[in-house]
Formats: C-alpha cells, sequence, structure tokens
C-alpha cells in the first residue's frame, strides 16, 4: 500500500472516530441534559412563605421570628381575599346577587383553587391530609395555580366537525359588574407579596422522608433502599461470579463438555429478560425457598445477584485470560501451588479488570425495575435498619420513579419529585462508577509498581 494512501486512511479512521465520540457525547447531553436541568429543580427553586412554614411546622427548621414577621405582611393581603369571597358568599345566601345559579358552581371551584393556593383560612379546622395543611409550597406550582383562579376551564363546540376544544375564559369577565370582580387584578397585581417567594437551596430532599405519597418531605428511603440493594447484590454476585471466573479461565479443559455447558448457560442466562429474573425470584426465593415471609431487600439482592451474575463472569473470565503467562510460569517455578499461584499473582494483576466487570453490574443493579417489583420493592415505606433489610421491603429509586409517573394520584403536582428522583438516580451510577475507576486506577498503579 502507498503512504499517501494509507496516511488517507490513516486521518479517515481518526475523523470517524472523533465523529463517533462526538455523536455520543451529544447524544448522552440529548439524553442527560432535560434530566439533569429538571432534576436540578428538585434542589434549588423558588419556595413560597407556605414552604418556610412547611419546613418550621413539620421539621421545625428556620427561624421562627422572621417567619412571623413575613406571616404578618402576607396575611394582610390574604385577609382581603377573604373578606371579598366572603361578602361575595354573603350576597350569594341573601339573593343579593342577580342570576346567582350561574355563579353558585363556579363560586365553589374558586374558592377550592384559593384554598389550593393559600391552604385553609385561619381559624379553620386543621385537616387531616398535610397536602391540605399548607398551599402551594414551590413559586412554579403557585404560579400555576394563579393561572386556575384567573381563568376558568370550559368547552367550546362551535365547530361542528370537532368533539369540542377545551378553552380558557378569564374569570373576571364572568363576574363582571359583581362584587367579586376586583378579586381577580387583586390577587394578580399583589401575587409575589402574598406568596414571598425565595430563592431555595433543599439539599435535604435527600435527606428528608417523604410525607403525604411525596407531596412533601424527600427521598431518604428510597435512596437507601437502593443502596441496600446494590450492596446485597455485590455481596452475592462478586463471589460467585469471581470464583466461577477462576473455575473457567484456570482449572477448566477447553474441550470439556461440561464447560461448554456451562457457558451456554451463561449466555442464556444474560439473555433472559429481567422481568423473567423478578418472577423467579418470587417463585423461587419466596415461595419456594423462603429466605423472607414476603418481600425483602434480601431476595431482591439474591434476585439481582442472578441477573449480573453473567456479566461479572465474562468480565472476570477475561481479566484472567488477559494475564501474560508468564506471571503464572514463574509462580510455579518458584514453588507455589497452582492455586496459590491464581490467588497471589494473576487474581491481583487481573482486578482491574474484573473491577471493570463490578462497575458495570453496580450500574444495571441500581438502575433494574422489573426483579424487584416481585421480590422486594414497595411504593411507600419508611428506612430500614441494615437488620430490618434481611425481611422487610423498602423503597427503591428506580421502582418509585416508575410509580409516581403511572400511578401516584396527584401525578402533575410532584413532577419535580420525579425528575429529582431520576437525577438522583443518574448521579448515584455516576458516583458509584467514578469510585470504581478510582479504585481500579489505583489498583493498577500499585501493580506497576
Amino acid at each position: 500500500m502507498k503512504r499517501k494512501t494509507r496516511r488517507i486512511l490513516d486521518r479517515s479512521f481518526s475523523g470517524l472516530g472523533f465523529f463517533s465520540i462526538f455523536l455520543l457525547s451529544a447524544s448522552l447531553f440529548v439524553v442527560l441534559g432535560p434530566i439533569f436541568y429538571r432534576g436540578i429543580g428538585a434542589f434549588i427553586f423558588k419556595g413560597t412563605i407556605e414552604f418556610r412554614r412547611l419546613n418550621y411546622e413539620a421539621f421545625n427548621r428556620g427561624n421562627k421570628e422572621n417567619l412571623q414577621k413575613e406571616k404578618q405582611i402576607s396575611q394582610q393581603y390574604r385577609s382581603q381575599i377573604y373578606k371579598m369571597l366572603e361578602e361575595f358568599q354573603h350576597q350569594l345566601d341573601n339573593g343579593e346577587v342577580p342570576d346567582s345559579g350561574k355563579f353558585s358552581s363556579d363560586f365553589r371551584e374558586l374558592k377550592k383553587q384559593v384554598r389550593a393556593l393559600l391552604g385553609p383560612e385561619p381559624g379553620d379546622e386543621e385537616p387531616v391530609l398535610m397536602r391540605d395543611r399548607f398551599g402551594e409550597t414551590r413559586w412554579d406550582k403557585a404560579k400555576e395555580a394563579l393561572y386556575r383562579i384567573l381563568f376558568m376551564e370550559t368547552w367550546d363546540y362551535s365547530d361542528p366537525d370537532s368533539m369540542g376544544r377545551k378553552i380558557f375564559i378569564p374569570r373576571a369577565k364572568e363576574y363582571k359588574g359583581a362584587s367579586l370582580e376586583k378579586l381577580f387584578p387583586y390577587i394578580e397585581k399583589n401575587f409575589e407579596k402574598i406568596m414571598r417567594p425565595r430563592l431555595v437551596f433543599y439539599w435535604q430532599f435527600i435527606a428528608d422522608n417523604s410525607y403525604d405519597s411525596h407531596i412533601f418531605g424527600g427521598i431518604f428511603a428510597e435512596v437507601l433502599g437502593t443502596f441496600y440493594l446494590v450492596l446485597g447484590t455485590m455481596l452475592f454476585a462478586i463471589p460467585m461470579g469471581v470464583i466461577a471466573a477462576i473455575y473457567l479461565a484456570e482449572f477448566s479443559k477447553d474441550n470439556s463438555k461440561l464447560v461448554s455447558l456451562l457457558r451456554v448457560f451463561i449466555s442464556t442466562l444474560a439473555g433472559v429478560p429481567s422481568i423473567v429474573f423478578g418472577l423467579f425470584g418470587l417463585a423461587f426465593f419466596i415461595n419456594t425457598v423462603k429466605v423472607s415471609n414476603s418481600k425483602s431487600v434480601l431476595a431482591g439482592s439474591m434476585t439481582l445477584a442472578l441477573l449480573v451474575l453473567p456479566t461479572i463472569i465474562r468480565a472476570a473470565e477475561e481479566a484472567l485470560k488477559a494475564v501474560p503467562k508468564t506471571y503464572k510460569e514463574a509462580a510455579l517455578s518458584l514453588g507455589a501451588s497452582k492455586i496459590r499461584a491464581v490467588l497471589t499473582v494473576i487474581l491481583p494483576a487481573a482486578l482491574p479488570g474484573i473491577l471493570t466487570g463490578i462497575v458495570i453490574s453496580m450500574g444495571r443493579a441500581a438502575g433494574e425495575t422489573a426483579p424487584i417489583i416481585f421480590t422486594a420493592a414497595v411504593s411507600v415505606g419508611k428506612p430500614l435498619s441494615l437488620f430490618e433489610s434481611l425481611n422487610q421491603p423498602t423503597p427503591a429509586l428506580s421502582w418509585n420513579i416508575y410509580n409516581l409517573v403511572t400511578e401516584h394520584e396527584s401525578v402533575e403536582k410532584i413532577r419535580h419529585v420525579q425528575f429529582g428522583m431520576v437525577f438522583t438516580l443518574v448521579l448515584l451510577v455516576l458516583l458509584l462508577n467514578l469510585a470504581a475507576i478510582i479504585i481500579r486506577a489505583r489498583v493498577s498503579k500499585k501493580l506497576r509498581g
């Protein structure tokens, strides 16, 4: 091959490699960018005075004197709103409003929206549910509540070819001429003074327990449950995977039918759908072996260990085979037994490659949902102690993300929690990978001397 042609091919392959790296980076940015942007909103956002009330009353955080001053200022504006609503209600009850029938149903909806924004009126009986004790705690949700107050939802059926379309009509027009007409411009004009938004760094989102089905509080139980599951998975999978890899790489005969059959089993296990592992874990570990009476972290960890076992075996076996044969020959020539040579020479030399498989397995174990649905995960639960994890189920990030997005009754109200969980899970996997990479680099440096 001519030098010029070879140079062109080298540059072409180099350019193709750089383009592939750029394409991969761009894809990661497109996928992870919105997750990080929306997820960071669970930690950094504008909190209203209701958020500071919640923090003080539920978690005993904040300055009582400053909160009282803010409540007094906010209450001056809120009292005018309550006064207008009470005055209009009195007029309705006494028949002083012309055509009062058309107002009664919407007025009940209006009062409901005002209550959702501001919380219960002073002097009202304390609601049972926490979600009813406070108004909107986040500024973005408060603005959505304001929109629902200022506009009423209705349907337009003027187009005969359609089934109708949703439209929003300013409520002020509906109440034109009534005493309540002045309420809407008043709320819109003094909205910031009523809600008093302030930038918040809510790092306790990871450390707080959830309250009222994740409408308030944080995700500590889910983070801890995910950590327990990953830790338990690695405790079961690493010893079994490394021992199996040592046998396949150093002690088995390549032409053995048993070894060929084992490799077929490992390859088949790697291709089994994860939901099948979940059903197997339920049937075998819980119903047959009875490692626990029902769902538990222990049963979930054992199920996930089977899921990641092929990855660890393959990675460990390839790492062991990549160690130069001279290492083994030198150890044997010095009088070491075969098992001693493997454990003291070959295995340490292969450790960086084995850690690569462990890193991949940790990330997969943290993000799997299907295997833990039947064996370990629950939608709502308190943080478990290490001993309780042996026979108790736990919330977990992967399962709760799915549950909150698909089954929660207030799915739109807790979007920030959903994205916060996704952000935390991705960050957790990245941190686990980073820690393993650092350990691998130090081990490799130590082996090189």
